[in-house]
């Protein structure tokens, strides 16, 4: 697996530092630089173009949070964004995702560990937000503006079929006979989708499939 090299961005040390020393002990990333202002965060992307910019782009003043991602975007076009603030107003979320972050998790919710699953998401090419967020992406976006065209846009094509189905309440071997694939193959992707959704088993999965209107045609 290719190094996964990352850019942090975030007012308080503490906070940088209980990311870097858990991307780092992970061995398959590299951090290659921190930035404690909007002005830092540009210098340092624009020169390290990183994979993976962790930022908490709330916590630079008044900048809007829209404009500096997509600055970011125009600078450094190869790099992902993943937001990880403690801000988790509607608003924020719908304007940096539409801004183009690639992640969007909420500080109360993740830990570091959720946050070094969440770079290797984002570096991967796919999206992923948190848990408390995910159920309301659908209230957050209109079904026909083309921004989000699913609830859960970290999930892959197959894995979204295998949730439907979990939310309908099916069983491993039932999704195994829906989709033709190995049963073995379907207890991988269950193991995927639980993940990425940030949940600890199959019933919270349901439940947070079903309030975001799932499995229930």
């Amino acid at each position: 697996m290719e190094t996964v090299t990352v850019l942090l961005a975030d007012a308080h040390p503490v906070a940088r530092r209980r990311i870097r020393s858990t991307l780092e002990r992970d061995g398959g990333c590299v951090v290659l630089g921190e930035a404690t202002t909007a002005a830092e965060t540009f210098a340092e992307t624009a020169w390290h173009r990183p994979d993976v910019l962790v930022v908490d782009p709330h916590q630079f003043g008044p900048l809007d949070v829209a404009g500096m991602i997509g600055h970011v975007a125009r600078i450094a076009p190869g790099t992902r964004v993943l937001v990880v603030t403690s801000v988790d107003d509607d608003a924020a979320v719908r304007s940096a995702l539409h801004a183009g972050a690639r992640g969007y998790l909420v500080a109360a919710d993740a830990d570091a560990d959720q946050v070094l699953r969440g770079v290797q998401v984002v570096a991967n090419g796919e999206v992923i937000v948190g848990r408390s967020v995910a159920g309301r992406l659908p209230a957050l976006f209109s079904p026909t503006g083309g921004h989000v065209p699913y609830p859960f846009p970290q999930l892959t094509a197959r894995e979204q079929q295998v949730l439907e189905r979990i939310a309908a309440g099916k069983s491993n071997l039932a999704i195994a006979r829906d989709l033709a694939l190995a049963p073995k193959t379907i207890s991988n992707r269950v193991s995927s989708v639980l993940g990425k959704l940030g949940v600890n088993d199959r019933a919270q999965a349901i439940v947070l499939a079903r309030d975001a209107g799932l499995g229930r045609g």
